[in-house]
Order: structure tokens, then sequence, then C-alpha cells
């Protein structure tokens, strides 16, 4: 299992993360919730190996990360909020690129990618830069890049922003299976539904802190709130209908 222990992050001053604790379990999906601010964009960017922890560590299998940080990047695959690719490349170069950085042999790489490109509906749009793609489709060719090389942990950070719904039920699908094949998932989102319907455990985060954890199946049967309720008190987050019908006050001639 991936394991967060004691997780702190500063930045000058400014505590992101303090003392996080959290593990993501093979054959489970996490859901990583908290508002903007909470610290969940910085604890991706540390567990992908973007940011080092100023404290505390991370650990795979029982092992300290540190001891073998390439073997650990080896086995992780990402998905990241924004799709910033290489756009004045076509999809069918910009995967040929990230498997040859992942040690994909070419023989391999000539039979995935089209497979892949097939499987995503983006066949079609082979010959074209992504400079011409939709943020969907840019989605769709970062999913392909994050699994072409079959990793033990995937690590998602709103992983679902652009997609339609076709693509949407395509890809809870593919999560359910992938952590069930004793893989692990960390999903980092705003979206208390995909929580609901994907996850097995969510950690709620505040203010650079872990402020709750629930199984979401315990959850389920026992809670007569529903998830959005819970993180409203949980994350102290303010009552918006006063706000909500001052606007509505403001259009009024």
């Amino acid at each position: 299992m991936l394991e967060a222990r004691g997780l702190t992050k500063r930045y000058g001053g400014f505590l992101a993360l303090d003392r996080v604790d959290f593990q993501v379990r093979r054959g489970e999906i996490l859901g990583y919730l908290g508002p903007n601010g909470s610290g969940k964009s910085t604890t991706v960017n540390t567990v992908v190996g973007l940011i080092d922890p100023s404290g505390g560590s991370l650990w795979m299998d029982g092992s300290p990360i540190s001891d073998d940080p390439i073997g650990y990047k080896r086995r992780i695959g990402y998905v990241p909020e924004e799709p910033h690719l290489y756009t004045h490349l076509t999809a069918i170069e910009y995967l040929m690129l990230v498997g040859r950085l992942r040690g994909l042999s070419e023989q391999t790489l000539a039979q995935k990618i089209p497979a892949l490109l097939t499987l995503l509906l983006l066949w079609d749009s082979r010959y074209a830069t992504m400079a011409a793609y939709s943020k969907g489709m840019r989605q769709r060719v970062l999913f392909a890049a994050a699994l072409m090389h079959n990793p033990d942990l995937l690590v998602l950070d709103e992983p679902f922003s652009g997609l339609d719904v076709t693509a949407s039920l395509l890809f809870r699908t593919l999560l359910r299976m992938f952590a069930a094949g004793d893989r692990m998932v960390l999903f980092s989102t705003h979206r208390f539904d995909m929580v609901e319907k994907l996850c097995s455990r969510v950690v709620i985060l505040s203010r650079g802190r872990v402020a709750a954890e629930h199984d979401m199946e315990e959850f389920r049967s026992q809670q007569s709130r529903s998830l959005e309720e819970v993180f409203v008190k949980t994350t102290g987050q303010d009552d918006f209908t006063p706000v909500a019908r001052q606007i509505l006050d403001l259009m009024q001639p």
C-alpha cells in the first residue's frame, strides 16, 4: 500500500500540510476531498514526486520511497487536473514520447498506442496535433499515458474535468476494474457524487490537516446525511444561503 506518515509541507511561513496521515490500500480507491487551499494539490504533487515534503515521509509496500525514488515513480501513473501537453505533437507522437521515457519497447508501443487511441475514440484524430483537441480529448490522452505502463498506483487530480458523459462512464468503470486488480487509486476531487459512486474510503482535508476519514460502505449504511453535508460540517463551510439571497435581491430592478 501507499502510506503517508506525518506528511508536512511549508512554503516559507505558510503551512500547507500539517502532519497528514493516510493510507491507500491495494484493491481500493481512496477519495481525497477538501476545499480550495486545504492542501489537496500539495499532497498530490508530493505523492507524484513534483515537490519534496518539509517533513514526514511516504512509504510504498513497507519501504520509504526515499530508498528508491526512481523505482517508485516507475510504479505510478498520474492524471493532472489541467491537460498541459505538448500540443504541437499528435496523440501518437506524445504517447510514443511518454512510452519511451517509461522504458517500453518499440514493439510494445506499436501495439498499445493504436489500440488505446481506438478504445478511447481518438483514432480518427490521430493525425491532428493536440492543439486542435478539446479539453476532454486531451484528458483522454492523459489517461492513456498514465495507464499504458501498467502502474501499481494511479494518482488522479480532478480527472473527470472536461470529459463528456460517455467518457466519464467509461473511466468510472475502468477505475473500478483497475483497483479490483490489486492496485491502488488516489482520487483527489471536489465532486461528492464521484466519491460516493467510486471510492472505498474518503479522507477529508481541512486547513492542511485530516479532518475526517470514512469507510464509504459503512458511511452509506449508517449515515442519514449526505457526504456533502458531512463535508460542510467537518470543514466549517459557511452557510451561503444569506449571500445567495443578497445576490438575488441585487438582481431585482
